[in-house]
C-alpha cells in the first residue's frame, strides 16, 4: 500500500492567529494562495468570499522542500472543553539528554509562552523518560515539548 499524506486539523476560534502561532512554533509558513492570485484576499475578493467568513480557516504548511504535514485551521462555533485525545509532540531537543535536555526545553518553552503559549507541567527525566514540558497552545490545544 501507498504512503498516504497526513493533514492535521485543528478546530479554532480564530483560525488565522492560531495558524500564526503554529507557524513560529514549528518553522512552517502560511500555505500561498492559488495559482493566478498574489494574495488570498485577492483569491477571496474574487470567489466573493464575505468579509466575516475570511477567517473562517487557514492552514500552514512545512518550508519549500520540507517534510511535514500540512496543518488545516477550521473556525467552530465552540470552545474546547475536554483534554486533547490525540496531540503533537514537538521535538525540540532531539539527540540531547539530562540537564542539557532540559534546559533546552525550558528555552523553546519560554519562547512558545512569549508567542501566546502556557506551560502546563514539567516532568523530568527518570528511568524510562527522557523528560517532557506539556504546554498548551494559544487556544489551549495541548502539545509535548519533547
Amino acid at each position: 500500500m501507498a504512503m498516504r499524506e497526513v493533514q492535521i486539523t485543528f478546530d479554532s476560534a480564530d483560525p488565522g492567529a492560531l495558524a500564526a502561532f503554529w507557524c513560529e512554533a514549528l518553522g512552517y509558513r502560511l500555505q500561498d494562495p492559488p495559482p493566478g492570485f498574489d494574495t488570498w484576499d485577492a483569491a477571496l475578493d474574487a470567489w466573493g468570499v464575505p468579509a466575516e467568513e475570511r477567517n473562517s480557516r487557514s492552514a500552514a504548511v512545512p518550508p519549500e522542500g520540507e517534510g511535514g504535514p500540512r496543518l488545516f485551521f477550521q473556525r467552530v462555533p465552540e470552545g474546547k472543553t475536554a483534554k486533547n485525545r490525540v496531540h503533537l509532540d514537538v521535538r525540540a531537543a532531539p539527540g540531547l539528554r539530562d540537564d542539557e535536555r532540559m534546559a533546552a526545553l525550558a528555552a523553546e518553552a519560554d519562547r512558545l509562552v512569549s508567542l501566546g503559549a502556557r506551560v502546563m507541567r514539567r516532568l523530568e527525566p527518570n528511568a524510562i523518560d527522557a523528560g517532557t514540558i506539556v504546554m498548551q497552545d494559544p487556544e489551549g490545544n495541548e502539545f509535548c515539548l519533547d
